[in-house]
């Protein structure tokens, strides 16, 4: 009979398992005995599930993330929800004190582990026996990678790696789920109806490989395009000229700019994602609404209007079929075009105009997601990747994970505020030579909040300003070449240099 370690394994290489994103302790030092693919250490519990998270995303595969007990799990419950939100598909396992203690309170033991991360995990346990184990990651990683995917927790004591265990059965599972064609059929006759139909893409759509599907409905039906409120992914094309913007998180700006359509399909989204308080109706009162899914919860959330559950790229990919051909009739959105000055806009425009052809953006820069919406467009598929939870620290270690699970040069943007809360992350991008350009948009600042305090009537924040670090001396001592850069005249040869470079580099770019 095999160990419970060596039924582990099984269990992870059966589920495409090629790495283990971790930072040791001792409560799981059994677990990482003859390990049969590498350890990525992160520094910080936080670095790793975003690490992992990112990775799992541009895999497209379950990626493994070994904590430790309370302690190390609470540091990660911050970005632990960001892969809840974010659907990335990440098996958690963490260390427990030995079974025979547990009574006891032991030192650097997790009282109640799976409440720990609960509600931000689709499926939490502490097997009751040790022989239990294997079985219990079977269906942790079936649970992350069923639509709509996202984290899970096993909390393993110490002394079950050891124990023998039968082997359990490893399935190969499909997990897709067909959206039903008579709800497609309702779908398609809404858009046949009306005169000005509009798309509303989100996260879903990426996760659902929908890029093209999205591409060919557009078309087909001369819909006007839009990206729902934060989607955390790339949805369409930004220079199409059917891409009409991307909609902000007021229901009274929503309403606004759909006003214009008679017609509205949200697909891979809620219907809406908001971020202040508002009234009245959640879409224009004269249009009518459908919703595409693979989230049950985006459906039972609908606000009126008509919901199909299933996968979302299959979906669109029938309704280009289904549909009837319209040709479009709306205007191509101009991009901003700011002249030359250290602002967050020229640098953005900077970057767009020199990024290899490939290369895949990374954003966390509160600040800046205006010029960035204006300034950087996203043109391919798998070319774009943020925070869908709003937390910070995020960004930085997950596009370290990014670059591992692909081979193109990552752009990682980040406001100086984000960068902070993971910078260790860097540690890991040097070990890693991880092909990843760090550009901080560095204004001293949470500037994010402070512009955004307005909505309180505030005209003062405490504890914003950021002043006096400095970025390359934190890079250099952890390891990543970098520069600062002071005048709008060395920002090209900077970013040359950057994305130049087959390894991590970091740039401090001082902006207004």
């Amino acid at each position: 009979m095999p160990t419970v370690r060596e039924a582990a394994f099984r269990v992870f290489e059966h589920f495409g398992v090629d790495r283990m994103f971790g930072n040791p302790g001792s409560t799981e030092l059994p677990m990482l005995k003859a390990m049969p693919f590498p350890y990525l250490q992160g520094l910080n519990e936080a670095v790793v599930v975003a690490m992992a998270d990112g990775y799992a995303r541009s895999s497209g595969r379950a990626a493994l993330v070994n904590l430790h007990s309370s302690a190390g799990t609470g540091h990660s419950l911050g970005n632990l929800f960001t892969a809840w939100k974010n659907n990335a598909p990440v098996v958690v396992t963490a260390g427990q004190q030995a079974r025979s203690i547990l009574p006891h309170d032991p030192f650097l033991f997790a009282e109640r582990p799976t409440e720990f991360p609960r509600p931000y995990v689709k499926f939490s346990v502490e097997p009751a026996r040790a022989e239990d184990v294997p079985l219990a990651l079977v269906r942790a990683f079936a649970t992350a990678l069923t639509p709509p995917m996202g984290p899970v927790f096993v909390s393993i004591p110490v002394d079950d790696w050891d124990r023998q265990c039968e082997m359990p059965a490893l399935p190969d599972l499909s997990l897709r789920t067909m959206p039903d064609p008579a709800g497609l059929q309702r779908l398609a006759d809404l858009l046949d109806t009306a005169k000005n139909p509009a798309l509303v893409l989100g996260t879903g759509v990426a996760n659902g490989q929908g890029w093209d599907a999205a591409i060919a409905l557009a078309e087909r039906t001369g819909a006007s395009v839009w990206a729902a409120p934060y989607a955390a992914r790339e949805v369409f094309p930004e220079d199409h000229p059917q891409f009409a913007g991307f909609l902000n998180a007021w229901r009274d700006q929503i309403r606004d700019a759909l006003a214009p359509h008679d017609a509205i399909l949200v697909a891979g989204a809620p219907v809406f994602t908001y971020h202040v308080e508002g009234s009245g109706p959640h879409w224009p009162a004269h249009a009518s609404l459908a919703a595409l899914s693979d989230d049950p919860r985006h459906l039972a959330n609908l606000p009126g209007g008509y919901g199909v559950l299933g996968h979302v790229g299959d979906g669109l990919r029938q309704l280009a079929d289904m549909a009837a051909a319209r040709p479009f009739a709306g205007s191509a959105r101009a991009l901003a075009d700011p002249a030359p000055a250290m602002t967050a806009a020229y640098v953005l425009k900077r970057i767009a105009a020199l990024r290899p052809p490939r290369a895949v953006i990374m954003e966390e820069a509160p600040t800046a997601r205006g010029p960035v919406h204006d300034t950087l467009p996203i043109t391919r598929e798998g070319g774009f990747y943020t925070c869908a939870s709003g937390g910070l620290g995020y960004s930085l270690p997950a596009a370290v994970g990014v670059a591992m699970g692909q081979r193109d040069k990552v752009i990682a943007i980040l406001g100086d505020g984000s960068a902070l809360y993971t910078v260790q992350g860097l540690y890991a991008a040097r070990n890693e030579t991880a092909n990843v350009s760090f550009v901080i948009l560095d204004n001293g600042a949470y500037a994010a909040l402070t512009g955004f305090s307005a909505e309180f009537g505030m005209n003062q924040v405490p504890g914003c300003d950021l002043s006096g670090i400095d970025f390359v001396a934190l890079a250099q001592a952890l390891g990543v070449p970098a520069r600062r850069v002071e005048t709008a005249d060395a920002v090209d040869a900077a970013l040359e240099w950057s994305f130049a470079q087959a390894g991590p580099t970091l740039l401090d770019m001082r902006i207004a």
